[in-house]
């Protein structure tokens, strides 16, 4: 048998591993139940993958991102190594071939949404199965404590029970002791190693600067440069907008987010990877798993939700460990719209049942009925039927599902999308020869607006065929029809998003809620929007010392790249000046305005002069005179 490091060796021609590595790796072999807490970049996949080639059996991993796992399988058949991934959307014969391998073949890392965990076909394969590693990454997003939590998590500890003799390796970037010990208690971990590497992150400069014109101000930093860089914005619009902007300034740039075409948003991925493109702009999602070490600049224009979200997000620069910068630029507006989204995620009680009750209408239930089957589920063709609002509902939703009182599938977050592929006249020109389809394409404007020009937009096909007086299958061959003769280009859903009833119909005015965790919960989203404000607005501390602080991490010392500690550095310079030259003249007191100009005239700008002094606590200013105070 090869030993870990020969594995490295052999595999990614490594010369040694990273810190904490091996720790974890020896953890694992000697069957122990670990959790490792590495920062993004730290080589969290080794951890797993090196011990899962050592011993004998299947590593399954669990990953949230289906984009994540199939980057991580192909990394792993680049190298030679056999391993596979089902997910949601996937055809049946597919999946049931690809547990077929895992069962009979010398398959070795099966990755797995955890959607797909308690299916009948993966709870019977695995029986079948040698598992000997139970892999959990994003651990974080079992623990409500966390910032990205998932329910679908929560299913983890129940398949555990199917591969009884499996150690389990959780792993993730980020995590707060709360959340560290929700993730042991909601894994059943058996004695758990937890390993933790320090969060400081050396080579990353932080900034964060006040400014409504964000855009020119990443052009600033970036003139003149060519190394890579990512920028984090809020919406799909604003990446477009930006990447636009940046491309005007003679930057090297485009954007990437969910709604582009597969295709689009793989080459789009591979140019920035390639280096063909220098900055790519995008939603929050990007850069999960993927493997470039030489990123140099990581910009955000708004700010994130917690200090989580945003370590993690700026973790992926510099993973090479090469001097990189990170930036964020905000506003006012920003702090406010991130108040309004903190309010919005905890709609009020009668948000909450109103939402039910109407599900409950939407699908005929009679009160006190135990509905076993899953729904086709459609947000729009909802909120439309019952006059709600979408952004309240879908809060409504997550919320209930964070309760255990419903349950939504993984594909509930990814509608139908389309866009248009000719220009507005030149769609009218083909509409007065194809009066056929006139009616219908005219119908997609309506509801949609011109924006379905420019950008992706989600779609619902029963919405369509309400407004069209048609049924949804009329709908779709409507759209596939047009998809075909490159009018539109139509991205239809894998697989319907689903809603599952957990339990018996309730009363609607009297829902199973646990209004002290909901308590607890918001209370503490609002203590992380408070310090993400703090600290994007704090002018004295360290950067990084106030992000290991966040994370437990006690004497946390100053870095010395950051903004705070250059201004500090640049005060210690000038203080250092006050007090030589105040020497030198043989500065009185007390003293005047105009003889403190006079003395450092050309040195040190008054307003520091007074400033230093004032600081010193023994000092005031009464009258246009500074006096020892009493």
């Amino acid at each position: 048998m090869l030993s870990s490091l020969e594995i490295l060796k052999k595999y990614w021609g490594y010369p040694g591993f990273r810190p904490l590595q091996e720790d974890i790796i020896s953890s694992a072999l000697a069957r122990k139940d670990t959790l490792a807490l590495m920062p993004t970049g730290g080589g969290k996949s080794i951890c797993f993958q090196v011990p899962g080639l050592q011993e004998e059996g299947v590593s399954i991993v669990i990953t949230p991102l289906i984009a994540l796992m199939k980057d991580q399988v192909k990394q792993l058949r680049d190298r030679g190594i056999r391993a596979a991934a089902i997910y949601s959307g996937m055809p049946h014969n597919d999946i049931d071939r690809t547990l077929d391998n895992f069962v009979l073949g010398d398959y070795k890392f099966l990755y797995v949404s955890p959607e797909r965990l308690l299916t009948e076909m993966m709870i019977e394969r695995t029986k079948l199965m040698n598992v000997r590693f139970l892999v959990v990454d994003e651990a974080h997003c079992i623990s409500k404590w966390g910032h990205d939590f998932r329910p679908s998590y929560l299913k983890i500890k129940e398949f555990r029970q199917f591969c009884p003799k499996v150690s389990v390796i959780a792993l993730t970037a980020t995590a707060t002791e709360i959340t560290q010990k929700d993730i042991i208690k909601q894994l059943e971990l058996k004695e758990p190693v937890v390993l933790k590497m320090s969060f400081k992150r050396n080579n990353l400069a932080i900034f964060c600067t006040e400014t409504t014109t964000k855009a020119r101000a990443i052009a600033q930093v970036l003139q003149d440069k060519k190394e890579s860089a990512i920028v984090y914005v809020k919406t799909r619009k604003q990446t477009q907008e930006t990447a636009q902007f940046l491309k005007k300034c003679g930057v090297s740039a485009d954007f990437y987010h969910a709604g582009l075409t597969n295709e689009l948003r793989s080459a789009r991925q591979d140019a920035w990877i390639n280096n063909e493109t220098q900055v790519i702009v995008s939603t929050n999602a990007f850069g999960m798993g993927i493997d470039k070490a030489d990123v140099r600049y990581v910009f955000h224009l708004h700010i994130p939700q917690n200090m989580e979200a945003y370590y993690q997000e700026i973790g992926r620069a510099g993973r090479d460990g090469k001097p990189s910068e990170v930036y964020l630029f905000y506003s006012e507006v920003d702090i406010e719209a991130l108040q309004l989204q903190l309010e919005q995620r905890y709609p009020a009680v009668e948000m909450l049942s109103k939402t039910y009750q109407s599900l409950c209408n939407y699908y005929k239930l009679a009160y006190g009925s135990n509905p076993q089957d899953r729904f086709d589920f459609d947000l729009n063709d909802f909120i439309t039927v019952f006059g709600l609002k979408a952004i309240p509902t879908h809060f409504a939703l997550k919320l209930l599902e964070s309760q255990g009182i419903i349950e939504l599938s993984d594909s509930y977050m990814a509608p139908s999308t389309l866009k248009f592929t000719v220009s507005n006249t030149e769609l009218y020109k083909w509409q007065l020869k194809n009066e056929t389809l006139e009616a219908f394409t005219k119908t997609l404007l309506r509801i949609y607006g011109g924006e379905i020009f420019t950008d992706f937009c989600m779609i619902s096909e029963t919405e369509i065929a309400r407004v069209y007086h048609s049924p949804a299958s009329t709908v779709v061959k409507l759209l596939d029809r047009l998809h075909q003769l490159k009018i539109i280009h139509y991205r239809k859903q894998i697989s319907k998003p689903g809603i599952h009833f957990l339990g018996n119909r309730f009363d609607a005015q009297k829902l199973p809620l646990n209004f002290k965790e909901i308590k607890a919960k918001k209370a503490q989203d609002e203590s992380s929007v408070n310090l993400m404000i703090d600290y994007v607005q704090s002018k004295r501390r360290c950067r990084m010392a106030q992000l290991q602080d966040f994370f437990g991490e006690e004497n946390a010392g100053n870095c010395g790249i950051c903004d705070h500690c250059k201004t500090k550095a640049k005060e210690e310079i000038v203080v250092d000046k006050i007090i030589r030259i105040g020497k030198e003249m043989e500065l009185q007191f007390p003293a005047s305005l105009s003889d403190l100009e006079k003395t450092f005239k050309g040195e040190v700008e008054l307003e520091y002069v007074v400033h230093f002094f004032i600081d010193r606590s023994e000092w005031l200013l009464s009258d246009g005179k500074l006096l020892k105070a009493n």
